[in-house]
């Protein structure tokens, strides 16, 4: 496994490789998730590339940037035992030198849930993304789909600047108990932790009226708010439930819905989602 730190040291090494590449851009401090997308990458290419790299410009103010979770010497070691090719691991000077002032931004579909909330957001993770995916030039990349917003502003950036990669969704990975493997998990106590079922047990039980036949998004609404409520612990950011690919919010679940959440579980805030129908 080759560990490179400058973006013109990657250049060089990806002029060498003429067989496919497959690339799984993380933040480090990684799970059972992670993983997942980088045995999927390994398995459908012939050079896996793993990129290390907390990206300062998707934190707003006051968010976890400095207390993000780090260690590298541990992500190393999990991606030497699967057989990583490539790791990307660049300084943030490298990535933005001074007098930087380019940014990637995608309209519309990023003005809610996760981009009304945090604000700037999403231009900061397109902007990054678009840069890993130059340097990088992947024939595929990995995301997972518990940041299901996420996935589908970068998707719908590759498709808006014609990029030649394909972007390949990976099912949310999950605790035996139902918690979807996050970094920010590292936050919770052992109580929180329990605590945060709660999302799952939300999610599921919407799936489960939808199977029973119900369609009125205002009543699912009902069911999963007083769940989450129930939960001391839990305070809901926002729950909503939208056109699967637009994301505009329904009254009625007559196609494919999105349901997704943002809750804090202490001072810990969590995302998750699922799809219906």
């Amino acid at each position: 496994m080759q560990v490179i730190n400058s973006i013109e040291e990657m250049k060089q090494e990806r002029k060498k490789l003429a067989c496919t590449v497959g690339f799984v851009p993380t933040m480090g401090y990684l799970h059972r998730g992670h993983l997942t997308l980088v045995r999927r990458a390994k398995r459908d290419n012939d050079v896996a590339v793993v990129s290390i790299f907390v990206n300062p410009t998707q934190f707003g103010p006051g968010e976890d940037f400095a207390t993000y979770p780090r260690d590298t010497e541990r992500d190393l070691e999990m991606l030497e035992k699967e057989g990583v090719d490539f790791v990307f691991m660049p300084t943030p000077d490298d990535m933005y030198p001074d007098g930087y002032n380019t940014w990637v931004e995608t309209f519309g579909i990023t003005s809610k849930l996760e981009g009304e909330k945090r604000p700037g957001h999403f231009k900061g993770v397109t902007t990054i993304v678009n840069k890993l995916f130059n340097i990088v030039l992947p024939h595929k990349a990995y995301f997972g789909q518990k940041d299901a917003q996420q996935l589908r502003v970068i998707q719908k950036m590759v498709a808006d600047l014609d990029m030649h990669v394909k972007i390949m969704p990976v099912a949310t990975v999950r605790s035996r108990r139902g918690l979807a493997m996050s970094s920010r998990n590292n936050y919770l106590s052992k109580e929180e932790r329990e605590a945060a079922l709660v999302l799952y047990k939300a999610l599921s039980t919407a799936e489960e009226m939808y199977m029973r036949g119900e369609q009125d998004v205002a009543r699912i609404r009902v069911k999963i708010t007083g769940i989450i409520n129930q939960e001391p612990l839990a305070k809901i950011d926002y729950i909503s439930i939208a056109d699967a690919d637009t994301l505009e919010e329904l009254t009625y679940m007559d196609r494919s819905a999105l349901i997704s959440m943002a809750v804090r579980i202490g001072n810990t805030r969590l995302i998750d989602n699922r799809t219906i129908g």
